[in-house]
């Protein structure tokens, strides 16, 4: 009998039945999702829109906007904001619930620097009921950024109340501390499931004398990418707001967190352990890569301002955004702009259709592909074909286990190299520098961690 079963378990591994015993960091449902995504929107809005004057960071964290009563959007269309972020391609938009002014664009009984306290709307408006409506409404998923580092209206700055020593300002800490806490749990608790929370800044757990959020969060979305604070990240900024990432940029990470505690380590030599990741990691933790559509110029614009169409980016940086992004294992997060009326601007939204447009065209439909598992994925051109560029992707579900590959074409009958690398990940975008006719091309695996499992292998 001995010998019919070693006979039963030598056939199930060759057929790859056999339990593999590779360690591999594995991406949760959430990350899966995000990744999936690709492109994501997120939606700046805030009081000091309506004030007629150019954005100012330093100057609007410490400045208490004069009258709420300016906020007054009088064609306010959440249904067109998706609709613009859906032209891209958009998967997933977020939306500021609250930023740096402290002002909540919701109905909070918690904090009383919110939407009750408007004229519009007689108090009643509730944008983060309408923008999670709208998301649903033209199957796009819905995501929330909590800004709490910041609050001009309460005056903190970088999580704290200002420091005096007394028991006033200790007292002020609970308070906010307690608001923020609250705000955290109205919003994962009201609007049903999300994609993600985003702390901007992060999110200053108790030990570093800030707000229990984690907890709240996991209590009310199961299923949630939550970024971040100093105990959980489930992903990391990408080391800049360019809307690109350095290659590699490996999928896993050497720390649950991503940058609320070891800072020094992590922003050293130019935030490099951000930008790369770390293929050995024991966390899997991609990275994002963000940007402004209106970034064009030198100009950095998170919220609207008046006559401000000529920083959009044109179409042809996009691209390149999205393929040193996307292209490199990242999801790009592009930041929109409603203005003063409450509307995507026409420019920025015509911009957002030809970019969604233009990734069609040139990736969505391959001459030919393959997948499977293996060391070796080959494809058969039909005749000597002008190649431009390829995809790689790995399932992610099994981890990031490609370490180095490398892509040959068959030219003339010789097989020459035409790409190399190492990270591939979610996906790869091999652009080739000098196209040429090719008979057959592949794809082959020089080191890998474990089986390696491909998704997709397309010839463009």
């Amino acid at each position: 009998m001995k010998w019919i079963w070693a006979t039963l378990l030598a056939g199930c591994i060759s057929m790859g039945w056999a339990e593999e015993k590779t360690s591999v960091p594995r991406p949760t449902p959430a990350q899966i999702t995000w990744q999936e995504a690709e492109l994501v929107a997120v939606f700046h809005y805030d009081l000091h829109v309506f004030d007629g004057k150019q954005y100012n960071q330093a100057y609007n964290r410490i400045t208490p906007i004069p009258d709420i009563n300016i906020f007054n959007p009088t064609q306010y269309d959440t249904d067109q904001w998706i609709r613009s972020a859906k032209g891209m391609g958009a998967k997933i938009a977020i939306l500021t619930a609250t930023h740096e002014t402290g002002f909540a664009l919701y109905q909070s009984d918690v904090n009383p620097y919110c939407m009750k306290a408007l004229k519009w709307q007689d108090g009643k408006g509730d944008i983060v009921r309408d923008f999670v409506n709208s998301c649903r409404k033209y199957g796009v998923k819905p995501g929330i950024y909590i800004g709490i580092r910041w609050n001009s209206f309460l005056g903190v700055h970088d999580f704290m109340m200002p420091k005096d020593g007394t028991k006033f300002q200790e007292n002020r800490q609970v308070f906010y501390n307690k608001m923020c806490e609250g705000m955290t749990e109205e919003l994962m608790s009201r609007y049903g499931d999300l994609a993600i929370v985003w702390y901007d800044g992060g999110g200053h757990g108790p030990e570093l004398g800030g707000a229990d959020i984690l907890p709240i969060v996991e209590k009310y979305q199961k299923n949630i990418i939550f970024y971040h604070n100093s105990q959980r990240a489930d992903m990391r900024w990408g080391g800049s707001e360019t809307g690109t990432v350095s290659y590699p940029c490996w999928g896993t990470y050497p720390f649950p967190y991503s940058h609320s505690k070891n800072q020094e380590e992590i922003f050293k030599n130019d935030f490099q352990l951000l930008k790369t990741g770390d293929p050995n990691g024991a966390y899997y933790m991609p990275a994002m890569s963000d940007s402004p559509l209106r970034g064009y110029k030198g100009r950095h614009e998170w919220f609207w301002e008046p006559g401000d169409e000529a920083h959009i980016f044109p179409l042809e940086n996009l691209m390149d955004m999205y393929e040193k992004s996307v292209g490199r294992n990242s999801t790009l997060i592009l930041g929109l702009t409603p203005d003063d009326r409450g509307l995507i601007p026409a420019a920025d939204s015509l911009r957002l259709a030809e970019f969604g447009r233009a990734i069609d065209q040139k990736y969505a439909h391959p001459l030919k592909q393959t997948e499977g598992k293996g060391n070796m994925y080959c494809i058969a051109l039909d005749k000597p074909t002008l190649i431009s560029h390829l995809v790689i992707q790995e399932d992610i579900t099994q981890g990031e286990r490609v370490r180095k590959y490398v892509i040959e074409g068959k030219v003339s009958g010789n097989w020459k190299k035409l790409a190399e690398g190492t990270c591939i990940g979610h996906k790869r975008i091999e652009r080739l520098s000098s196209p040429e006719k090719i008979s057959e091309i592949r794809l082959v695996i020089k080191e890998s961690k474990g089986d390696v499992f491909i998704k997709a292998f397309r010839v463009f």
